[in-house]
């Protein structure tokens, strides 16, 4: 995240000085220590600490890292992790919410060599912009896996590739495909804008605490060049396909809501481009035509690649139908 302007101390700043000035500070320490000092970590923030070496190794042998590269951390906990990136890489950027964690960072590195090479960032990575960068490798935060898989992947300009831990239902449901019980819009939303692979499954005494499912490892390449599409339209789209993937589209788009949103939307189009709507337009019955006409009507989105939602859409956008 970007450097906030000098400006008074928050809250969490000032926790941070706090904690990192305590007399007998003198530098770095082992993650090992933390425990022991009482720190007690908050599940609620999602502090799950991945403690297996062997994992955190793969993680990052997977990532395929470049001496030149920056790398994004989410959730860096006590650093177990970021320790082994700093040895690899040019720089890494340390995101973390909690002070405590921040304070525990600057414990454990700030009298190495690698020091140098560390940028923590104090905040909430959903709230703000996102830094340049060249890799992404994190434990994720499970809590915030959705919101920060989309603004990752829409994130400019485009990093080469992401290593994640997440919850194991999530994993599936990204890599999941048409006719999969876990198929749904996040898992065509995902692979419209980037290749994912399921690397490894992590069992739950890999952490400390454990949390109370099972884990697993993706890698999410985002595609290059990038899709020409308005991704909120396509999503706008797969909204409403997906409320219930189960029902057919033409029962999908018959709820009354739905109706008038698009219905809406038309008509700010048409005065947008001073288009003048006939008077015997009906939007249920204009949306029907273009289900039937395009084969569309009988299938089911559980069922519909990403080959037939840009077909569908196309056939929208061709009539004027809008879905933002």
């Amino acid at each position: 995240m970007p450097k906030a302007p000098v400006q008074k101390k928050c809250r969490v700043h000032k926790e941070v000085s706090r904690v990192c000035t305590k007399p007998g500070v003198k530098g770095a320490k082992p993650a090992s220590r933390v425990l022991s000092q009482g720190l007690v970590f908050n599940t609620d923030l999602g502090q799950h600490i991945l403690k297996n070496p062997l994992v955190i190794t793969s993680m990052i042998e997977k990532a395929g890292l470049k001496t030149t590269d920056t790398v994004l951390e989410v959730g860096p906990g006590t650093g177990n992790m970021t320790a082994k990136l700093l040895e690899r890489v040019k720089r890494v950027i340390a995101c973390e919410v909690d002070p405590r964690m921040v304070a525990e960072l600057h414990k454990r590195f700030l009298s190495t060599a690698l020091h140098s090479k560390l940028d923590i960032r104090i905040g909430d990575i959903l709230k703000a912009d996102l830094p340049t960068f060249d890799v992404c490798v994190a434990n994720l935060p499970y809590q915030i896996s959705s919101p920060f898989v989309f603004k990752l992947l829409l994130h400019r300009p485009i990093f080469r590739c992401a290593i994640l831990m997440f919850q194991q239902e999530f994993a599936e449901r990204l890599i999941a495909k048409p006719g999969d019980k876990l198929y749904c819009r996040l898992s065509v939303n995902t692979q419209l804008l980037a290749k994912v692979d399921h690397l490894m499954k992590v069992s739950k005494n890999n952490f400390r605490p454990p949390p109370k499912v099972e884990s697993s490892v993706v890698r999410i390449e985002p595609r290059n060049p990038v899709p020409k599409i308005n991704f909120s339209e396509w999503d706008g789209l797969l909204r409403i396909a997906f409320v219930r993937k189960n029902k057919t589209l033409s029962a999908a788009f018959k709820h009354s809501s739905v109706l008038q949103t698009l219905e809406k939307n038309f008509k700010t189009w048409c005065s947008l481009h001073e288009k003048k709507i006939p008077e015997d337009f009906v939007m249920k019955e204009k949306i029907e035509d273009i289900l039937i006409d395009g084969k569309f009507d009988k299938k089911r989105a559980r069922h519909m690649d990403q080959d037939d939602f840009l077909s569908l859409l196309h056939a929208f956008n061709k009539e004027d139908i809008h879905f933002v």
